[in-house]
């Protein structure tokens, strides 16, 4: 079963549930059963069997250990921002600095708040969301186009800065591949990812010039008052700065131990290691300037972190699977027979927009970009290896695939956060921002194809 046909099944199966039951989790986990199945060759037990051991060989990697500590810390951060007011310190202080007098820069605000906080996408959004809904009231500028300025900025910034979550799973799908520069591959990727980079451009664009097109125009004409709140009010403010250190120490920390892991050289630090010792101390920062503000009780803070880190574990579940079912299709040799057969059957030029194109149709499907990462990354990696083309040029296109399904997808968490934090409603934000992501995607095939035909 092995180097065949037959090892397109569990993706395949995988690809089907997810469509099916809208449940990545469910997909991932029914695939990585189906792996080791085929790889035992039939007996039950014993599929079953590697299967748990499969999930937690997860863990015996120090360096998936540290992205999925990494990944429940980032909800206990997020979460504490909150609770404590650091966000609506923010929030208030940039109503005191009187900056926004026009349409333009309202519009022009979330976008630059969006590509700002690149640590998390949710707190992006919400804050974002929560600094510009007034704004945009006042100015008669409708809801719809505050949810599509958030997430055509926060997700893809996201995917091109790399120094959060999103960075750390890609480079955990990358390990096992004995790269010398996993890190300098990562890196390698933002050049290539030209949806994200479309979408941010297009984003700014209609910020600043303030034209609209599709529904979304349709949208601008017809102003509807729409004041729901983005989430759970908090009534507490604190200095903006509770809020921005520890973001700039996230930042700083994992750049300076990028630096000292790799000699010098960020390319070849490791990524694992810095955003892991990155999110422990910038956590523990802001647990030191609460506690020194008194702005929570120490009892407040655990019960928030572990509500924050709660809110986190379906992710970080998708994630522990993400990576086993990964290894899994490498061990069934998925990715080695899909690179043999699209050398034999597609012109080279074509590899990069099928496999965009899978990942769009996957992330609109499931609604969720790291479960088809997880499918698409350990094929991508073998066709780029037997095609001669760049890992880079194939791995970026299946991450701006994945962006792309969830700026389509109705039930992508991205687009369901967006709609909340700008309170506009979900299907009206769904229905105006589709073109502008559909003119990413076809701008993005079309470079793709070029490109293609240069190597």
């Amino acid at each position: 079963m092995q180097d065949s046909i037959l090892s397109l099944l569990p993706p395949l199966v995988a690809i089907i549930i997810a469509i099916w039951r809208k449940n990545a989790l469910l997909a991932l986990f029914t695939g990585l059963v189906l792996c080791f199945f085929m790889i035992a060759k039939g007996s039950v037990i014993e599929g079953l069997q590697n299967s748990v051991l499969g999930i937690a060989d997860v863990f015996s990697s120090l360096g998936n250990t540290y992205i999925i500590v990494f990944s429940l810390l980032i909800g206990a951060l997020v979460s504490l921002m909150n609770q404590s007011g650091a966000v609506n310190g923010f929030i208030a202080h940039l109503a005191k600095l009187n900056l926004v007098k026009s349409r333009r820069q309202a519009s022009l605000l979330p976008t630059i708040i969006g590509t700002s906080i690149f640590t998390d996408t949710n707190l992006s959004m919400f804050t974002a969301g929560m600094a510009s809904q007034k704004l945009f009231d006042e100015h008669k500028i409708s809801r719809a186009k505050l949810a599509y300025l958030l997430d055509s900025t926060c997700a893809p910034i996201s995917i091109l800065f790399l120094i959060n979550g999103w960075g750390a799973y890609v480079l955990g799908l990358l390990d096992g591949y004995n790269f010398t520069d996993p890190v300098g591959i990562l890196i390698g990727t933002v050049g290539y990812n030209f949806y994200a980079i479309i979408a941010v451009a297009l984003a700014y664009y209609t910020a600043y010039s303030g034209k609209v097109f599709g529904p979304m125009k349709y949208a601008e004409a017809n102003l509807v008052e729409n004041r729901k709140d983005p989430r759970e009010q908090v009534n507490k403010i604190a200095s903006a700065t509770v809020m921005w250190l520890p973001l700039i120490a996230l930042l700083g920390i994992t750049l300076g131990l990028l630096w000292y892991t790799g000699n010098g050289d960020i390319r070849r630090g490791s990524g694992s290691f810095s955003v892991f010792w990155a999110i422990v101390s910038a956590l523990t920062l802001l647990v030191l300037i609460i506690m020194a503000k008194q702005l929570l009780p120490p009892k407040k803070i655990i019960s928030h972190s572990i509500t924050g880190i709660k809110h986190m574990a379906p992710a970080v579940a998708i994630l522990v699977l993400s990576f086993a079912f990964g290894d899994a299709i490498k061990a069934l040799g998925t990715g080695v027979y899909v690179s043999q057969l699209l050398n034999v059957e597609v012109p080279i030029y074509l590899l990069a927009p099928i496999l965009f194109i899978a990942a769009a149709i996957m992330a609109f499907a499931t609604g969720t970009s790291w479960g088809t990462f997880a499918i698409l990354v350990p094929i991508a990696v073998p066709i780029a290896q037997e095609s001669a083309l760049p890992i880079e040029f194939l791995v970026a296109a299946v991450l701006g695939g994945g962006i792309f399904g969830d700026h389509a997808s109705p039930i992508s968490d991205t687009t369901v956060v967006a709609s909340i934090a700008s309170g506009c409603d979900h299907f009206e934000h769904v229905k105006t921002q589709l073109p502008y992501a559909l003119i990413g995607a076809v701008l993005t095939v079309i470079i793709y194809i070029i490109i293609g035909m240069s190597f």
